[in-house]
């Protein structure tokens, strides 16, 4: 079984997609095969690699909604054994009606597990809120990774993730586990730096050590519709990113020693 990984926070503007895409980018340049899942209905992480949202056929909402197979759904990006399955704002709907379904929170978790999915990491870009998908999106997972900014509002709003945490671990997903990762880092703002070790003081071995600092590449390289370790090989996020992927592979081999001991 692959190894899943919710991407989410309810803050907006914490590089939650770029995180998505360069981490997946990362993981294959380190030899992984990588399926990253769209479930925003802004369809960002799609138009990063290149893809117009309205002309996919079918998207991540046809699996929440028609009970779609995954594979019937994933598409091949330009990034060699890294996939896509695609969004579109038709999964605004999902939010609606996913609550009229039974066990309407573990859907996702289903389909993953009567897919036969050939991938070592799954990664779920979930929308900024904390709604059925991003319940669906955690239900599903191994571990929920939490992009933050070193600022005050985006520290705040872990609170609402941590009590969402606690929920799914008892009512659907008893393991799940979770890493905050710092992004948006300006190292000279003596604020950032002050929430940063506040965060790590706080939440100990629950925050990455790997930080992403800010890369005004970062910003290009979606318009490029390719991931950063693509676009600027040699850039300091780039570097950032695939040690992360190091980072979350050795958490990733740990975690499955320990299930096994």
């Amino acid at each position: 079984m692959p190894s899943i990984i919710a991407v989410s926070n309810e803050k907006g503007g914490v590089a939650k997609t770029t995180t998505t895409l360069s981490l997946g980018a990362a993981l294959v340049d380190l030899g992984m095969k990588v399926l990253l899942v769209d479930l925003d209905a802004q369809a960002n992480l799609t138009l990063s690699l290149g893809f117009e949202p309205g002309e996919a056929r079918h998207t991540s909402s046809d699996i929440l909604l028609d009970n779609a197979s995954m594979q019937s759904i994933c598409r091949k990006t330009d990034v060699e054994n890294l996939d896509l399955i695609p969004s579109s704002s038709r999964i605004e709907t999902s939010e609606q009606f996913l609550p009229m379904r039974t066990n309407h929170t573990i859907i996702l978790r289903q389909a993953i597990a009567s897919s036969n999915l050939s991938y070592d990491y799954i990664i779920l870009d979930c929308p900024p809120v904390l709604g059925a998908i991003t319940k669906n999106a955690l239900a599903a997972s191994d571990l929920l990774l939490i992009p933050t900014q070193a600022e005050y509002f985006s520290a705040y709003a872990l609170r609402n993730m941590m009590t969402l945490i606690r929920r799914i671990r008892e009512e659907d997903n008893p393991n799940l586990a979770y890493r905050i990762l710092v992004t948006m880092l300006d190292k000279r703002n003596r604020t950032h730096r002050n929430i940063s070790e506040q965060l790590r003081a706080t939440f100990g071995q629950g925050v990455f050590n790997t930080i992403i600092e800010v890369d005004t590449k970062l910003r290009e390289s979606p318009i490029a519709g390719m991931p950063i370790t693509r676009y600027k090989p040699g850039a300091r996020s780039s570097t950032q990113y695939r040690v992360l992927a190091q980072e979350l592979m050795e958490y990733a081999k740990e975690t499955k020693n320990r299930q096994a001991a």
